[in-house]
C-alpha cells in the first residue's frame, strides 16, 4: 500500500495562461525515473482551467485517456470529428490508436477543474475511438478493455463504506472529501497504489466523498 499525498505532486501548467496543472506521475518536463507509472497508468493530471484557458490542439498516439469533470465543462474537439461538452458525473475515453489530435479548453464563465488519466494499451496503433457516458453509476464499473482496465467511481455519503476491488493491482485517487483505507485517512489530491489488496473497505468521513478507483488484472 504505497500513498501518495497531493502536495507531493508536481506542479506545471501555464498560470500566466491560466492554467495549473497537477501531476502524479512523471510527467512532461518533470521526468521522474522512479514514478514512470503503475500498471498501465502512466499519468494522473489534476486540471484547473480558467475561463478562456485551454490546451490548443496536439497530438496523442498509443494512449488510453479517461477524463473525469469536477467542477465547470470541458470542451472537447478532436480530429475524428467529435466535439461535445463533458459536465460533472460523465466520463470521456478517447482512444488514440495510431494517433488522434484534439482541443479542450473551458469556455464556460467559471473555473474548470478536471481529473484525467492516461493508460498505456497492450497493443498499440490501431484506429482512434471516442465515448462518452452521461452520469456514469457508481454501481456499474466502465470498462477500457484495450488497457486490461475497469474504472469504479464511488460517491459515499458521510460514514458510507465501499469495498476496495481484490485484484492484482488497483490505483485510488480522491476526488473530493475525506475517507479512510485501512486506518490511513485520505484527502482530495491524494492516491494510493495497491498491489494485491483483500478484503479492502473505504469510509467516508465528516461528509460526502468522490473516490476513482481503478483495478488491473496481472502482467
Amino acid at each position: 500500500m504505497d500513498v501518495r499525498r497531493s502536495g507531493d505532486r508536481y506542479r506545471g501548467g501555464e498560470p500566466a495562461s491560466g492554467i495549473e496543472s497537477l501531476h502524479a506521475f512523471s510527467f512532461g518536463p518533470h521526468y521522474d525515473p522512479d514514478n514512470l507509472r503503475f500498471g498501465p497508468v502512466i499519468a494522473c493530471n489534476e486540471e484547473h482551467l480558467e475561463p478562456g484557458a485551454g490546451f490548443d490542439e496536439h497530438p496523442h498516439s498509443h494512449t488510453e485517456i479517461v477524463t473525469w469533470v469536477v467542477e465547470g465543462t470541458l470542451t472537447h474537439r478532436d480530429s475524428t470529428g467529435h466535439e461535445t461538452l463533458v459536465k460533472p458525473g460523465d466520463l470521456q475515453r478517447l482512444s488514440a490508436g495510431g494517433g488522434v489530435r484534439h482541443v479542450e479548453r473551458n469556455d464556460g464563465s467559471s473555473c474548470l477543474v478536471f481529473v484525467q488519466m492516461w493508460l498505456a494499451p497492450t497493443t498499440a496503433g490501431g484506429d482512434p475511438s471516442y465515448e462518452i457516458v452521461r452520469g456514469i453509476a457508481d454501481s456499474t464499473p466502465y470498462a477500457v478493455p484495450a488497457a486490461g482496465a475497469l474504472l469504479h467511481a464511488r460517491r459515499l455519503r458521510p460514514a458510507e463504506r465501499a469495498a476496495v476491488p481484490d485484484a492484482a493491482y488497483v490505483y485510488l485517487h480522491v476526488v473530493r472529501g475525506e475517507v479512510r483505507l485501512s486506518g490511513t485517512e485520505l484527502r482530495p489530491g491524494d492516491s494510493v497504489r495497491l498491489t494485491g489488496p483483500k478484503g479492502l473497505e473505504l469510509e467516508a468521513l465528516r461528509g460526502w466523498a468522490e473516490v476513482l478507483v481503478w483495478e488491473f488484472a496481472g502482467d
